[in-house]
């Protein structure tokens, strides 16, 4: 992403949205907000075939769940593009409490079979257009998580064009984009705290 508005996994939060977003799909391929939301907005209705993927709006108690996410190495290592010190809880809930005002950015929490698998979230990018980002508990890759809950997601993100970055070697993400129809239209570069090394990064567009 190459700048400092690039959102880190650290800086997730939500607007305070009314709706469950949904989505019981067939495809198997491999932030915080001000109070609780109602029980209701918890709940997950499991399907008897499948496994069920719903977006529901961050409740703080998704905080350590999420800062617990971002601690793995891998899951670092392949984002690139993360906080500097991720280890940092302070940092973290200090970053959360400093964009909760931020109407920008909408983020919802991902339930996989009524677990916390991760968050997606868009917001606007150094040059003020909307760009979309996600992140996945480890223990929830390969299981087609992150495609149908960033589908979930942009059925209800109407804006368009969309767009997102990944780092050139991230093969799970781009192709996560992809499935999705963002298509690649350039490449830049960007300093990876991961990496401790600028890298090369794809940008995509969903039109």
């Amino acid at each position: 992403m190459g700048s400092e508005k690039r959102l880190d996994s650290e800086m997730w939060y939500t607007r305070t949205s009314l709706e469950q977003w949904r989505l019981t799909a067939e495809d198997t391929s491999g932030g915080l907000a001000n109070e609780e939301r109602t029980t209701a907005m918890e709940k997950a209705v499991p399907t008897p075939d499948t496994s069920d993927i719903l977006l529901r709006d961050v409740m703080s108690s998704d905080l350590p769940i999420f800062f617990d996410q971002q601690l793995d190495p891998d899951a670092n290592h392949m984002a690139a593009f993360t906080a500097k010190d991720p280890s940092d809880r302070d940092a973290f809930l200090a970053h959360w409490s400093r964009i909760l005002g931020d109407e920008t950015i909408t983020i919802q929490t991902i339930l996989f079979d009524g677990q916390v698998a991760g968050s997606v979230l868009s917001y606007e990018d150094e040059d003020e257009r909307p760009e979309v980002s996600y992140w996945i508990g480890k223990p929830y890759w390969g299981k087609g998580v992150a495609t149908r809950a960033l589908s979930a997601f942009l059925k209800h993100i109407e804006v368009r064009p969309l767009y997102a970055r990944a780092a050139k070697d991230n093969l799970a993400s781009l192709r996560v984009l992809e499935k999705c129809g963002f298509a690649r239209i350039g490449e830049d570069k960007g300093f990876a705290n991961a990496r401790s090394e600028e890298i090369g990064e794809f940008m995509l567009r969903l039109d």
